[in-house]
This record gives structure tokens, sequence and C-alpha cells, in this order.
């Protein structure tokens, strides 16, 4: 039994420059050791010691690492054996450099001079470099002649006290950048996420200004009298983007045994209805019925909606429409038993007729399983849910078992019965009185399908595809239904590129509208 996550609420998820932060900063590489050896072998006297410890301090610089760890270990591995050599020379140019600064202002002496033209040397045969293979056979020669003066260095400058000063100070440096970077990152990618595309905005002008250049008449989609059949396979999602609607309904269609059976529902915005009618006006979806709708079309939901949801929410992405239509469906579609609602960014990549005939047990809604530990899709509900507070303690146990939206079966005769968008309203009136829980539809979905969801094996459904969460091919490959949970949508350009093909090959990129708007794979 399954009791409830969210397909992409929580994504703040890897900032995209970690690997690169880690790989830059923990220049000294695992070859560090077998150099000190061959130094220490160069000079085994006196200040033998005093090169340990500054090496020791050295060492702390790799130790500096960004707060959350990439979870992609092998790929990090791979990448640090082929630009060993490279991060190994990046690691003398710092030392050359830590050194320099313990020379008197304007020294000329011949150990200065030497070290400023290894520095030289190096920082050369390593640009543009991005693995060991494009090093030249001189740039190896460079890098032992700047071993060999960094030997005359360590023995010219002995001091450990006034090193371990200068280490740590270019490491506190060092962090204080890595965070600033890390902050500047996290804005950027969420600033992308949060604009449409040019091109996206483009193709919706040009499909609105040929959508109400047509005759009333030929705005018609065929096949209308499917829209209420409860014997047919309905499915639907809610979207204000052209391109993602269209991809979840050609790729529902397109692998599906009887697509004559399929009833696709779009919902969007009264700004992007012409957009979308048009485009599937153009792109009618084989044999399968579609219907396209405007939300504004639905005349209880601003009474029901307005009022509830948009007191004391300043951020418009949590009190979007679109986003908590979910809680009305039984409404939206009174003729209907069953749906299956998918969010805008997955794809289908298997045929879902066996999923209408799942035992649904009583219960309302079917989804996949985010509650465990060894998954990346991993939530808890005390991380949405406010425990502290009396009402909601008596009523949830912060240890239920969370489940994702973005593709869930409904069954709605079963929703009807038990009041369940009665039961909605109760608690968003109550999380507007007093924070009982974050932001969005994700805890709400939590405590209305309290109790009342069924877990769905979770090839059904694969998570993670919006940020770097670590899933493999494989299990990709294998899944029904995969979601591009996160902010790195596939139809932005801070998309992950691995995972864009399975996106992009429903999106026909020969269409002359996506091409006059620039829009390519």
């Amino acid at each position: 039994m399954l009791e409830i996550t969210e397909n992409g609420t929580k994504y703040e998820n890897q900032d995209g420059d970690n690997q690169f932060q880690h790989r830059e900063i923990s220049s000294m590489s695992g070859e560090k050791k077998q150099l000190n050896q061959e130094i220490v072998q160069q000079d085994q006297n006196a200040h033998s010691q005093s090169r340990k410890v500054i090496d020791g301090k050295i060492k702390q610089l790799k130790d500096v690492k960004p707060n959350r760890a990439v979870p992609h270990d092998q790929n990090v591995q791979n990448m640090r054996k082929v630009t060993e050599r490279i991060n190994e020379m990046k690691d003398q140019v710092v030392r050359a450099k830590l050194y320099l600064s313990f020379t008197p202002p304007g020294s000329k002496s011949n150990l200065v001079k030497e070290l400023k033209l290894r520095i030289k040397e190096v920082e050369r045969a390593i640009s543009g470099a991005t693995k060991d293979s494009d090093l030249s056979r001189s740039a190896l020669q460079r890098m032992r002649n700047m071993e060999s003066s960094l030997s005359k260095a360590s023995r010219a400058y002995p001091d450990c006290s006034s090193m371990t000063t200068k280490l740590r100070s270019m490491t506190q440096n060092t962090e204080e950048q890595v965070r600033s970077q890390k902050k500047q990152v996290s804005y950027l990618f969420h600033l992308a996420a949060s604009t449409t595309p040019k091109g996206l905005h483009c193709l919706s002008m040009q499909l609105t200004a040929e959508y109400f250049a047509l005759d009333p008449k030929e705005r018609q989609f065929p096949n209308q009298q499917k829209l209420h059949d409860p014997e047919l396979y309905h499915y639907a999602v809610f979207s204000d983007n052209v391109l993602a609607s269209t991809v979840v309904v050609n790729s529902t269609v397109s692998t599906a045994m009887e697509p004559e059976k399929i009833v696709f529902h779009v919902v969007t915005d009264s700004l992007n209805f012409p957009a979308v009618s048009m485009w599937f006006l153009l792109n009618p979806p084989g044999k399968a019925t579609i219907q396209v709708q405007s939300i504004e079309s639905f005349d209880w939901l601003s009474t029901k909606y307005h009022a509830a949801l948009r007191q004391n929410c300043s951020d418009p992405r949590y009190a979007s429409e679109l986003n908590h239509l979910r809680f009305y469906l039984p409404e939206i579609f009174p003729a209907l038993n069953k749906i299956v609602l998918f969010d805008h960014d997955v794809v289908v990549q298997k045929d879902l007729t066996r999923l209408w005939s799942i035992n649904m047990k009583g219960k309302v809604n079917a989804a996949v399983e985010t509650c465990h530990k060894s998954e990346t899709s991993f939530h808890r509900m005390d991380a949405f849910i406010n425990f502290s507070d009396p009402f909601v303690a008596k009523r949830f146990h912060a240890d239920a078992c969370t489940w994702a939206f973005g593709m869930n079966l409904f069954d709605l005769q079963e929703w009807r019965r038990q009041n369940l968008t009665t039961v909605y309203h109760k608690y968003l009136q109550l999380g507007n009185k007093r924070p009982l829980w974050v932001a969005g539809s994700l805890p709400l979905g939590w405590v209305t399908f309290y109790k009342k969801t069924v877990a769905l094996d979770r090839r059904w459904h694969m998570l993670g595809l919006g940020y770097e969460s670590g899933v493999v091919r494989a299990d990709i490959d294998r899944a029904a239904v995969i979601h591009y949970d996160g902010i790195m949508k596939p139809w932005l350009d801070i998309g992950i590129g691995r995972h864009k093909g399975y996106w992009s090959k429903y999106v026909n990129y020969e269409d002359s509208h996506l091409q006059r708007c620039n829009i390519h794979a």
C-alpha cells in the first residue's frame, strides 16, 4: 500500500556546476603522493619534514567540496582518470604561486624568475586541454621542469607556520568563491526554468494568429461524441505549453495498441487555448480523439478556487489554476468513471492498456511510491508538512509512504463517493489560515488522498529525468512513463542532454512553424 509524492516539487537539484567546482578546487590529484616521494628522494635533508607539512596543508585544498555531493561517483571518477595529468599540472601552478607569495615584493632573484617562467609554461601547456590525451610531449617535459623548480622552492622556504597561514587564507577564499558561485548558478538555473523560451513564445504567437483567422466551423475537432464514453481510455493533461502537451499526446498514442480507443483531454488557460487548439487541428493525433478546453470554460471553478487558493499566496507558480485543477477531476469529467492524469513533462514509452485493469482495492488514486530511501525520488511527509501543528500530528503520520504526481490513475466514482474535493477544500482553507504545509499541490495531494492511494510498480512511472538524479538507462528503457520532474525540462536549454532524446523524438522538428521559430532538437 502506498500512501502519498509529487511530480516535481522539490527539484532544486544538484547544481549543474558541482562537478566542475569540485574538479577545480580539488586539483590535487591522486598522484600527489608519488610526486612528494620523488621530491623527498631528491632532497633527503633537514627540510624533508617541513615539506611533508606543506604538502599536508596543500592537500586541504582537495578537501574543499560543495556541501552537497553529486551522486554520480562513477562519472566523477572516470573524469579524474582522463584528466589526472592536467589536474596535477594545475596543482603545480597553485604551489608555485604560493611560493611566489612568500618572496619580497619586486624580487628579481633567479628562483622567482624561474617559478614565473615555469608557471607560464605549464599554463600554456594545459590551455585548451580537456583530457590528458590532448597534452603534447613537451607539456610533460614542462611538468617535470616545474617539479624540479618546486623542489628548489621547498628548500628555500621551509617556514611551515607561514605556509600554514597562507594556505588557510587561500582555502577560506576558495570556499567563499564556491558558495558565491553556487548561489549564482542556482539563481540562473531557476531563472531559466521560469522563463518562456523565445522559440515557444514565437510558436504560440503564430498559432494564435492562425486560429483566429479560421472560420468558427473550422475550429471544431472530429469524433466529439467519444468524449463522454466511459468505455474508452481517457487521458488528461493540463498544460500551458504547446510542445509539452504535444509530446504527451503523441507518445501516448504512438505506443498504444488500440489508439482508436484513446480519448485525450487537454486543458489549458485562456491565453494559450487558441495556440494549443490550432496545433492539434493542424496535427491531429492519428486515430485517437482529442479535446482542447480552456480553464475559463469552467464557470463553477471561479467561485470554488479563486478565494481559497489565491488568498495569502505570493508565488504565482503555486497559485496556478492548472496546477490545482487536478483536484476537480470529477467535476471536469462528470460522465467518466476513471481517468489517467499526466503532468506535461512526461513521455509515454509503452502501451498503458494494462494500467486500466489494475485492482484499485477501493482506493481513489494509483501512483508510484517515493518513500524508499534507496531511491533518488525519496520524499518524507514531514519535509513538506508541519507535524508540529496538533491538527496535523493527530491526523497524519510523518513516516507514511509518499507517492508521486506525474502519472496517476484516478477512480472518479470512488472519488465522488468519498467526496474528496470537499476534503481538499477543507485542507486548502486550513493551510491558508496557518502554516500547515509548504505551498504547492504536492502536500495537499498527500493529505487529500491520505490512505486512499494504492501503490503501482515503479516500472510504470520513472522519476528523475529533470535533475541530476543518477537514473540509469536500463531503468529508463524499462519504464512505461518517464518523468522530467525538476527544473531541467527537455524543452529548455538547461535540460540534461543525455535525457533529451527520449522527449525530442516525439517532436516533428521539420514542421514549418517550428522552423520559422528556430526550434530545433
